[in-house]
């Protein structure tokens, strides 16, 4: 298969016909009219761009036919995009950039097209490398929930999967560069092994997303975009290192890139080392400990007519496992894994390649993932691992965009990934041998009336098929393995799934400062394996799959509203999930003989409705003031009317920040003062317990500083800084009466520097 996809990319680059279209003008700041030297100006899709000189000028030439979307960016200064048509011509293009007083729109590439948010029909929220180091978070996991309506099922600080509007674990996908990430994420246990170095931002779609992205996208997406390249003939790099006072933790990375006419290249690494957590009332968390490491590199070709990259990165991931026998077994406080803790390795290598035509562009990406995991045990046990299991993923995704006229175009694609999961020697076998195959094919429709109604409407089909040859079930027990079994089970399984899903949604631009979006979107996933065929002891229940597990099918209505003047924005969205078959984990009435409760996968028809709400004013004149709110609320219930799991609390959350552009030799300095209220959660499921209402406070400070001519960023931020006891709805821990982190000041340092200009 990959020898002809081979075969098709030559002919294909063989075979590409261009025209030359230039882009030139001058920037300036209004008002004064004064040159801007050093202004951003880049193309994110086709990874290409330019800096103003001293007279304000910039160049971009050879660029393809077609739709491009070009952004203007200098600090302090209000961010702008322009969509230009592209047809073999110079275009003339003057812009003048005003102080920086809201954020203005962003390009955002993980909707169904390349496009800044107005022409959106879905709301896609952006989360900013600098606002990741701003958070104050251990990690990436946790500081996406600065978007409301996002939250995070929590082990601890190294343990987290997100929850996009109530859905999670199989129910969103995590993308890493348009990829879905494939590491065993159907248990809370199970996180997503990513980091935030090497980042430029976080976009998140909440919502089905099925028809671009495929099954699992029922409740959203979440993809991390990685910085750009470096600048035609620039070195440049940048060094972090960061202390987190309530783990002790410290975290270090360092990169470098480079491009020299069009041939780029980027290497990076980072790790971090995490004690156990401090509770509210002063204890530490018992085996929350983590260690966290990652190598990232990419090297790639821009040429007039196709772009290449090729990225390679892998993570290295020890993770402390808190549970009702590691807490009792490990009595003080500790850096090291030794035992009860998770041993994951992960190896993703990708390729991306954009070839260009007339009005019509290609992308071929491919992907291959291999991840690892182990399960180290008590210091008792006879065996090295618990339970020691490859997941083996080889994907690709081709798209094509058709570029008809200004108002019209088209998309379409294929997707599909084969993977397979093997077992080794440990006695625990979380999953059985199995092979998977995916394919679909979609295509979408883009129409602009002038400049005032988007219309886009979309169809995916998909096909599955799941194949687990006959084996002894393995069982599922984080505990010691059992010397003899009482009674064999075998399990196999072989089926196929396929589905018909759609979308249709529209932008109303009412002027250019306010919108209206409306969306109408179907998306499904078939029953993942553990759902399937688990059999076993999971922590202190035993857990059943279910082989007669039919397809979980949704229809979500969207709807929003979004208005952004120069000193204000307001977003507001209401959202209904219908879900058809909605597969959750149940408590039956069995016990196993040792007295354990026996909870199965089951199937019910359940809704889930809230919405968000986001505020950010900069009043007038006071320029130095920023007042931040939102609201999260959200419910779910079957249709039976019992209350469905995991589902978050309403949260509230307000912020007051201060800023000064420059202040003796600080630039961009801020001062900021979050309040945080998450309400009681008194619609629990049935296995769950209530959860009480709960208010933080942080203080989050940060400036740049220069030697010379060398910058420094410095952030310092205290979360909980009243030092409350509290624990979120969402914290798998509640059961072990283990609180929530305590309070934590985290220091992070930057350096950016350049050793070619």
């Amino acid at each position: 298969m990959l020898r002809y996809l081979f075969l098709i990319i030559l002919f294909i680059t063989a075979n590409l016909s261009f025209s030359q279209t230039t882009i030139k003008g001058t920037i300036k700041e209004r008002g004064s009219g004064d040159a801007l030297v050093g202004v951003n100006i880049y193309i994110p899709e086709l990874l290409i761009g330019d800096v103003s000189s001293p007279s304000g000028e910039f160049l971009i030439t050879d660029l393809p036919d077609g739709e491009v979307i070009i952004s203007f960016s200098y600090i302090g200064y209000t961010t702008i995009n322009k969509k230009l048509i592209c047809k073999g011509e110079t275009i003339q293009l003057d812009i003048n950039l005003d102080f920086l007083v809201v954020e203005g729109e962003e390009i955002v590439i993980s909707g169904n097209f390349a496009s800044t948010q107005h022409d959106n029909t879905v709301k896609i929220s952006s989360i900013s490398s600098r606002q990741l180091q701003q958070s104050g978070g251990t990690g990436l996991v946790e500081s996406i929930t600065l978007s409301p309506g996002v939250d995070i099922i929590s082990k601890g600080p190294g343990i987290g999967s997100p929850v996009i509007r109530g859905l999670s674990l199989s129910n969103i996908l995590f993308l890493n560069n348009g990829f879905p990430l494939n590491n065993y994420q159907f248990s809370e246990n199970h996180p997503y092994m990513v980091d935030e170095f090497g980042v430029k931002r976080v976009e998140i779609i909440k919502g089905p997303s099925s028809i671009v992205y495929g099954s699992g996208a029922v409740g959203g997406i979440i993809n991390i975009i990685d910085e750009e390249p470096a600048m035609n003939n620039t070195i440049v790099g940048k060094a972090g290192l960061s202390y987190f006072g309530n783990t002790n933790g410290v975290s270090a990375n360092l990169s470098l890139k480079g491009n020299n006419n069009g041939f780029y290249w980027g290497i990076l690494g980072g790790g971090s080392s995490h004690m156990d957590y401090k509770q509210g009332n002063n204890e530490f968390a018992p085996n929350t400990r983590f260690n966290r490491y990652s190598i990232k590199a990419n090297v790639g070709l821009i040429r007039k007519k196709a772009t290449y990259k090729l990225m390679y990165q892998y993570g290295a991931n020890k993770l402390g496992l808190a549970n009702d026998i590691s807490i009792n077994e490990i009595t003080t406080n500790g850096r090291k894994n030794q035992y009860w803790f998770q041993d994951l390795k992960d190896h993703l290598l990708i390729t991306q390649n954009k070839f260009f035509f007339s009005n019509f562009r290609l992308d071929v990406n491919l992907a291959y993932q291999l991840n690892k995991r182990k399960l180290k045990g008590s210091e008792y046990s006879s065996v090295p691992y618990l339970v020691d299991m490859n997941l083996s993923t080889l994907s690709f995704r081709i798209k094509g965009d058709y570029q008809i006229n200004d108002k019209l175009k088209f998309i379409g694609g294929t997707q599909g990934y084969y993977q397979t999961n093997t077992n080794f020697d440990a006695p625990n076998r979380i999953l059985p041998n199995a092979s998977i195959f995916d394919i679909s094919i979609y295509t979408l429709a883009q129409y602009h009336f002038e400049k005032v109604v988007v219309l886009e409407a979309g169809l995916r089909y998909s096909f599955k098929t799941i194949d687990v040859p006959q084996q002894e079930a393995g069982g599922h027990s984080h505990e010691e393995e059992e010397e003899e079994e009482e009674e064999e089970h075998f399990i196999v399984y072989n089926n196929n799934f396929s589905n018909l899903s759609g979308s249709l949604g529209a932008t109303f631009n009412v002027n250019e400062d306010m919108l209206f979006r409306v969306n109408l979107a179907s998306a499904y996933r078939s029953p993942n394996l553990a759902e399937l065929t688990q059999y076993g002891m999971h922590g202190n229940r035993f857990e059943m799959g279910n082989i007669n597990l039919d397809i979980q099918k949704n229809i979500e209505a969207d709807i929003g509203f979004h208005l952004h003047t120069r000193h204000t924005t307001i977003d507001v969205s209401g959202f209904y999930n219908n879900i058809f078959n909605y597969i959750y984990l149940s408590p039956s009435n069995d016990t196993t003989d040792e007295g354990f409760k026996v909870y199965q996968y089951e199937q019910t028809p359940s809704f889930i409705y809230g919405g968000e709400f986001m505020l950010h004013i900069h009043p007038h004149p006071i320029h130095w003031l920023h007042i931040e709110a939102s609201y999260a609320y959200i419910e779910g219930k079957k249709k039976n009317g019992e209350y469905l799991p995991l589902i978050p609390s309403n949260k509230v959350k307000m912020g007051l920040m201060f800023t000064k552009d420059k202040m003796a030799s600080l630039y961009q300095s801020y001062f900021k003062i979050d309040f945080n209220y998450s309400f009681e959660q008194n619609k629990p499921s049935e296995f769950e317990t209530l959860s009480q209402s709960y208010f933080l406070m942080d203080i989050k400070i940060g400036t740049e500083f220069k030697l010379r001519k060398q910058s420094f960023f410095l952030d310092i931020s205290a979360t909980n800084i009243l030092n409350q006891t509290y624990i979120d709805h969402l914290s798998t821990l509640k059961d072990l009466g283990i609180y929530d982190m305590g309070r934590s000041i985290k220091l992070s340092l930057t350096i950016p520097f350049k050793i070619k200009e």
